[in-house]
Order: C-alpha cells, then structure tokens, then sequence
C-alpha cells in the first residue's frame, strides 16, 4: 500500500537473541504504535545480538531491501564495551540528525540522571527505494514510551514534546507516506504549509 508507514523494530541484546530473557522491545514497540498511529502502517521486526556488523547488516536489510520508512532500534547505546548500536547507526548513516539525540536524552533526565550515559543518535539513510529515517531507542519499555511520548503533567498535558511529534514531519521530506497520530498519545507537529485536510 502506497500511503502505508513500513517500520523497522529492531531489538539489539545478547541475552534475549540467545534465550536467556524475553525480549521486551518489540512488544512495547508495537503496543505503542497499536495505539499512537491514526493511519495504516506495518512492521518488520528483528532480534539480534550487540554484533556491530550484525547490526549494520540488519539496518540495511531492513532500509535498502524492505524498503522502511523508520528503523526503530532499542539497547545498545550506554557505555558498556559491547553497546556499539550507534557507531553501526552511524557507518550506515548518509545524513546524522542530532536533534534526536538531544531530545531523548533531555526527555529521560526528566526521570533518571544516568540518562545521560545514553548516546542514542538519529539518521537518514538514503538508498535506491529512497531514505529511511532510524532512530536508537532506549531498551525499557516505561523508557521506550517517555522517549516517544515526552514528559506529560498531572492532566496528560505535554510538559516537554516526545520525539515523535517530528517524525511525521521528517518522513514527509525524505519521500515517505503522510503518517497521521492519535493526539491523545503523542501529537504530530507539521507547519500549516505542510498540513494536508484530515480524510473523510
């Protein structure tokens, strides 16, 4: 389908790709996106080891041959020795999109200062079916929601905009469908000039 967002969920862990523990997110990913997203989508999801040339494989695959609009990973991306997601994000990358980064990070130190261990980035890969925005995640999914989702006050009300009220946005200039949000979950932010009429 045309107007359909393809997406990526790549969960990146050693102990969950090996059995040791059930991965969570995928699930959580998918719960969110089964409630946020107003217009049709589908995804591909995949569960791998911290194997930088794993990861970049998967990236690709997932960017140049099922042809996603946005690759989601989750883990991977604190200090440790074997949390190398962003450096495989990175060698795959034609254009880096720090602001992403920025944001999670802000976002989560509303919650746990060692947030800012976290080295998530965002970045377009540009490819023959077109460009694919990929955004690293944190791995818990009450983190996964905030990060998307933002900070939210008392009455539900957005004290600080989760990081996917731009990606609609982004996906509209890289070539992909028109991706519309339930506002009660997160709110996509476009400029007037950029808004189509609602459907129906």
């Amino acid at each position: 389908m045309k107007d359909e967002l393809l997406i990526g969920l790549v969960s990146i862990s050693d102990r969950a790709s090996s059995g040791v523990y059930q991965d969570q997110g995928i699930p959580a990913l998918t719960e969110w996106f089964s409630a946020a997203m107003a217009s049709p989508w589908r995804m591909e999801t995949r569960l791998i080891p911290d194997e930088q040339a794993e990861i970049e494989k998967t990236l690709i695959e997932l960017c140049d041959g099922a042809g996603c609009h946005l690759v989601l990973t989750t883990g991977g991306t604190g200090p440790a020795v074997r949390d190398v997601t962003p450096e495989a994000t990175l060698a795959v990358a034609s254009k880096v999109m720090p602001g992403f980064g920025e944001e999670m990070r802000r976002i989560s130190l509303h919650f746990v200062p060692t947030a800012i261990l976290s080295r998530q980035v965002g970045a377009i890969r540009n490819h023959p079916r077109g460009a694919s925005l990929i955004l690293n995640l944190p791995g818990q999914p009450k983190s996964i929601r905030e990060t998307l989702e933002g900070v939210k006050d008392a009455e539900g009300r957005a004290v600080v905009t989760g990081i996917f009220a731009a990606v609609p946005y982004c996906i509209d200039l890289i070539g992909g469908p028109y991706i519309e949000t339930n506002g009660a979950v997160v709110k996509a932010f476009r400029p007037k000039s950029a808004l189509r009429p609602k459907a129906g």
